[in-house]
């Protein structure tokens, strides 16, 4: 299943440094769920400051329960970067199914 994950930041003075400070953490998790192909799409959200303020990702579970697996271990969770998590069930349209490789 396909979800689109949007994680927003905290707004307060020291968002940026938890951020910054679990980062390499959430980047090497990511190498490895694009590996297994969990991970599709991954984007940092920018603030009018042009800092990162948040994230949008685009992952692929077996099930939302294998998703909230996932993000149990996920750094900008853990490390109280995203304070607020949207997630949607998503598909590809048929435009960017050959850049998606049909995920």
């Amino acid at each position: 299943m396909l979800f689109m994950l949007i994680g927003k930041d905290g707004k307060d003075s020291e968002a940026l440094n938890r951020r910054l400070a679990v980062r390499e953490q959430h980047l090497a998790l990511s190498d490895e769920a694009i590996k297994t192909g969990e991970q599709l799409l991954g984007c940092a959200l920018i603030n009018d400051e042009a800092q990162m303020c948040g994230s949008v990702m685009l992952v692929n579970f077996d099930s939302r329960e294998a998703l909230d697996d996932w993000l149990a271990q996920e750094p900008y969770v853990t490390g109280d970067v995203w304070q607020d998590i949207e997630i949607y069930p998503c598909k590809i349209g048929p435009s960017f199914e050959t850049v998606f490789k049909k995920a």
